[in-house]
């Protein structure tokens, strides 16, 4: 059953199951000091696969060497997870997206919080963590 996750034991089995990460809104190369680049950069550092999915830069191809998605649902196979870095007002516009997809679990990174969004979420079967790193809590929980 599918559920908002805010307690330890949950966040912890969650970044500990983590292969395969989309991340919404990923920045570019070029904005190497945002968290939107850094997080991801670190995922993949420590063996997650990141699957660049960037809201703005309509030239760019390539992010930390993977090919750039324009959508969650046009990435081919399975999901663990998709990190979202939008703001929340600007979450609603990919909730269907997200649903198509059916990844695991969608994690709204430190400061975002959307109650509407993460209540559709999690009906449609997706677990959701809201208002935390990622970077943080996977350096704090996973399996060393």
């Amino acid at each position: 059953m599918a559920r908002l996750i805010e307690d330890e034991a949950g966040i912890s089995a969650l970044v500990n199951g983590l292969k395969r990460v989309a991340v919404l809104g990923i920045k570019t190369e070029g904005q190497r000091g945002q968290p939107a680049y850094s997080v991801p950069q670190y995922m993949q550092r420590v063996g997650v696969e990141v699957v660049p999915v960037p809201v703005y830069y309509p030239e760019v191809t390539e992010i930390l060497g993977q090919p750039v998605f324009r959508t969650i649902a046009a990435i081919p196979g399975e999901l663990d997870l998709v990190d979202v870095f939008r703001r929340p007002q600007d979450i609603d516009q990919h909730v269907d997206d997200i649903i198509a997809k059916r990844p695991k679990a969608v994690w709204f990174q430190l400061g975002i919080r959307n109650d509407e969004a993460a209540k559709k979420l999690v009906e449609a079967g997706i677990d959701v963590v809201q208002d935390r790193c990622l970077l943080v809590e996977h350096s704090k929980f996973a399996a060393k």
